[in-house]
């Protein structure tokens, strides 16, 4: 079984909104699966009435940086499906400074592995 991989370290989106697409994505080819998140992209389908349109753009694009590393390890790309996707709680940074009393807001980020297989 040939494997290829794709990550993204601190992405700026919620660990829930990404802990829901991983659900939707896993087991499913990768042609299904950029079709589904354009379509989350461009407001056709949704997901309990939500679209989640910025973290359905990360996964994406981490999805096309999978792609490409199979295609460098000449995967076959029709026979690729999505084996692995897996979110975690990524830091809590803080964000700069605003007029607000001068305090800086906590802003969420999360870590997404995509790993896709050949069958």
């Amino acid at each position: 079984m040939k494997k290829a991989t794709a990550r993204f370290d601190d992405a700026r989106i919620s660990f829930k909104q990404s802990m829901i697409l991983c659900k939707e994505i896993k087991g499913k080819s990768v042609s299904k699966a950029k079709a589904f998140l354009e379509n989350l992209i461009d407001q056709k389908t949704n997901l309990d009435g939500k679209y989640y349109p910025t973290t359905a753009q990360k996964f994406l694009e981490i999805l096309k940086n999978a792609e490409a590393n199979a295609k460098q390890k000449n995967l076959n790309l029709e026979k690729c499906f999505v084996k692995t996707v897996k979110a975690d709680a990524g830091e809590i940074f803080t964000k700069p400074k605003s007029r607000y009393k001068l305090r800086g807001r906590k802003a969420k980020s999360s870590t997404i592995l995509i790993e896709l297989e050949e069958r």
